[in-house]
């Protein structure tokens, strides 16, 4: 039985963040684990896009400005990156949030602040389908 690419990737991205969380462990700033993230990924030769920016529209199409997912695998994947003590709601919600606006289903949140690494998949089902 073979894995849907999504969920390949997921791991890949997963296993990169524990790899990088066992050498560089916690008390880094977030920005310290995204490069090493995005360094490493692109060794393996996936396109990762940094600071990647998606507009966020009004029901009617207008457009209420941008934000900027810490970083877009292979266009498909949102990847929220946290050096926090916990993850909190708000981490969470800003997920959630990116993967409406950006009409992506499947994000990761991964938070590198704590001596235990957590990271965690989130999926954004298209509610008009």
């Amino acid at each position: 039985m073979r894995k849907n690419p999504i969920n390949q990737l997921c791991d890949i991205v997963r296993e990169t963040s524990f790899a990088i969380h066992y050498y560089h462990r916690n008390g880094h700033m977030e920005k310290i684990y995204e490069n090493a993230l995005v360094h490493r990924l692109r060794k393996q030769g996936l396109d990762v896009k940094q600071q990647y920016p998606l507009t966020v529209h009004d029901e009617d199409g207008t457009v209420l400005g941008e934000f900027f997912a810490d970083l877009f695998i292979d266009g498909q994947l949102i990847v929220e990156l946290k050096a926090a003590r916990s993850v909190a709601e708000e981490h969470i919600a800003q997920l959630l949030g990116y993967l409406r606006s950006g009409r992506i289903e499947t994000g990761l949140l991964i938070n590198f602040g704590s001596s235990r690494l957590h990271v965690k998949k989130y999926l954004m089902s298209d509610p008009t389908a």
